[in-house]
């Protein structure tokens, strides 16, 4: 996976501006991470946790307050003749820059990056046989050009002779060879080939606000998926949405025809969904208590769906609370991505969680970032059909990463890098009194570890994020588990410590694909929401309740009751004097493995067959003492998996 191997040491002089320790790409080999790291503090240290990176913050800070020059950023850009590419196609892109009234200073740069995610190839000039070669010119006299690959996707043309006076251009051929340029690995609308200019030649540069943009396309279709609603009642539609995919799981550009197998007796609706644009849905009606799984087929391509249970109880909200698009590090506009879960991937809840100081432009110092996304979270928000909530990433280098929630359409930016908002004790204040929540994840390691030494605050942070393309942070013997993985931080090792948390899980997905992020990764993550309204209000009470569960990425049906109370309750010990009733029942998209009982550490195997996708059984507990918690945790083959709330018991 992409994105998660990335050495974030290593992107500071591709996304940040000032440019600090850019280096030429041919000339020395990628450093290793663990060698330039910042020695590690004492553990248990609250403030300076073990394995924070102080240097990230510091880099990103010395950046942020660094002196721009009026001649830095000056300028125009645009591409000239075919601004489109297709995913996962090589082809060749000329950009033209045209300097501003106060020209570029000789000893200044001109900078050319392609987006430093998801495989872009780098511009270069030292080798005419590898991707991305690029010839910079131009026709401007006694005019020096001294072009370098000083980091990954990013091209220094350093000017020298002379100054770039206002108006002379220069001219940037990228895939000049004939093994042209790489482009994205997935489709997106508005996808930039960033210039930037340092004018005065001091190092520091800034990007032009109105770089090229460029549209990449979907590629041939090469998968098809059909999602089902997973709950309803007898009664009630249910929701049956079709999608063809492109091989890296982009809505293939393509309208057809889906074709279903003959409906089950129980649902009745039509057999052939119209597919524009790659997608299409349908509406069944429901008839009697049962699971059904639908098949169906478009030309060469065949799926299954996941199981739909019909019966009484409440029901279940499929949700991706943690995503990037492209105004962090991600790919897809904020419209795309909120188009994405709602028509492609059928989601009932999605967030989008851009990073408030990482990537090629900041939120916490781009307002109208911020409204953009606010904008279109207003947009796509219907009540009762698809709910659509406002967020951020907090990304602190220090203590973790965690998302905010905002459960109405208001909300700020607190940034990791503010001082006054730098350590989650201020998050939570400065939250204070408005409807949101804060959610820690790769908590176990990734990136960056959470520190644990601040217990999470019961109010804004019931529930943690378990697993996303990250892996998960359940615990190390989990499937999938997270790498880097620190020991002692898992969740279980917090749970054990007599922490209260729910479980949920989200994608954190850079592909512009919210609640299908496992299709391009080896893990991916949605949160199971047991909230009987499809409203904001009623998410924000379930996971207040922990009343969730995490799944990385198939839709598993789970359900589990101690002595009649739903998952993350917390359970008094006087109702269980008389023995406790664990029941369990699951419906999965695959055929189960294991279904495993996690008792206050304890790890032990409650069924374990082949050939069965629906499993329910019931278990006694008759020796449950106070302050014991347990969880379930079900195994596909294959490595698909869900894991319940904690019940707690007090």
């Amino acid at each position: 996976m992409l994105h998660r191997r990335i050495a974030v040491a290593l992107l500071l002089c591709a996304l940040l501006p000032a440019g600090a320790g850019c280096r030429r790409i041919e000339e020395a080999p990628p450093a290793d991470p663990a060698e330039t790291a910042s020695p590690e503090p004492e553990p248990g240290d609250p403030d300076m946790p073990p394995h924070a990176r102080p240097d990230l913050t510091e880099a990103l800070r010395a950046d942020r307050d660094a002196p721009r020059s009026p001649a830095d950023g000056g300028g125009r850009a645009w591409i000239e003749g075919d601004a489109n590419a297709t995913a996962q196609t090589p082809g060749r892109w000329t950009v033209i820059y045209e300097a501003g009234p106060l020209g570029v200073a000789e000893g200044g740069a001109v900078y050319l990056m392609t987006s430093p995610f998801w495989g872009w190839s780098t511009p270069q000039t030292f080798d005419r046989d590898l991707h991305g070669y690029t010839e910079v010119t131009t026709s401007a006299a006694g005019l020096t050009l001294e072009a370098a690959a000083v980091d990954a996707q990013l091209l220094q043309v350093r000017i020298g002779g002379r100054a770039l006076a206002p108006g002379e251009r220069i001219r940037f051929l990228f895939g000049a060879s004939e093994t042209l340029a790489g482009p994205d690995r997935f489709a997106e609308r508005d996808e930039r080939f960033w210039v930037a200019v340092d004018g005065d030649g001091d190092g520091v540069r800034r990007i032009l606000d109105d770089s090229p943009r460029i549209d990449v396309a979907p590629g041939a279709p090469a998968r098809l998926i059909l999602t089902l609603q997973s709950t309803a009642r007898p009664g009630e539609p249910a929701r049956l949405v079709a999608a063809l995919l492109d091989a890296s799981s982009s809505a293939a550009h393509f309208d057809g025809d889906v074709t279903l197998d003959a409906l089950p007796e129980g649902l009745t609706g039509p057999t052939r969904i119209a597919l524009r644009g790659g997608v299409g849905e349908a509406s069944l009606a429901v008839k009697a208590r049962g699971v059904y799984r639908l098949a169906g087929r478009s030309g060469a391509f065949e799926a299954v769906s996941n199981p739909l249970v019909v019966d009484g109880a409440a029901p279940l909200l499929w949700a991706d609370l943690h995503g990037h698009s492209q105004l962090s590090d991600g790919t897809a506009t904020p419209e795309d991505y909120f188009r994405y879960a709602r028509d492609v991937a059928a989601l009932d809840v999605v967030a989008l969680t851009d990073h408030d100081h990482w990537g090629v432009r900041f939120l916490d110092q781009r307002p109208e970032l911020w409204e953009a996304i606010r904008s279109q979270v207003r947009g796509f928000h219907a009540p009762g059909r698809f709910i659509t909530l406002l967020g951020y990433e907090w990304t602190s280098w220090i203590h973790g990463h965690r998302h905010v929630l905002y459960f109405g359409d208001e909300g700020s930016i607190y940034s990791s890098l503010d001082e006054a908002t730098d350590d989650p004790r201020e998050l939570w204040a400065a939250l204070s009194g408005q409807p949101a929540l804060t959610f820690a994840h790769h908590s176990a390691g990734g990136p960056i570890p959470t520190n644990w030494a601040i217990p999470p605050d019961p109010v804004f942070e019931p529930v943690t994020e378990v697993v996303s393309v990250h892996g998960s942070s359940e615990a190390l013997d989990a499937p999938g588990s997270i790498y880097s993985p620190i020991p002692g931080n898992f969740v279980r090792d917090i749970l054990n410590r007599g922490m209260r948390l729910g479980f949920v899980g989200s994608g954190d997905s850079h592909d512009g694909h919210p609640g299908l992020a496992h299709l391009e990764s080896p893990s991916g993550g949605l949160a199971a929401i047991l909230s009987p309204e499809r409203t904001r209000d009623g998410v924000l009470t379930a996971l207040r309740a922990r009343h969730s569960y995490a799944t990385n990425g198939p839709r598993i049906v789970l359900r589990a009751r101690l002595a009649g109370h739903p998952m993350g309750s917390v359970v008094p010990h006087s109702a269980l004097r008389d023995g406790a009733l664990l029941q369990v029942a699951v419906f999965a998209p695959g055929e189960v493995r294991r279904v495993e009982l996690v008792r206050s550490g304890a790890l032990s195997v409650l069924w374990e067959q082949e050939g069965q996708r629906d499993v329910s059984f019931e278990l006694a507990l008759d020796d449950l003492a106070p302050g014991e918690y347990l969880y379930l945790r079900v195994v596909q083959l294959g490595g698909g998996a869900a894991w319940s709330s904690p019940f707690f018991v007090e």
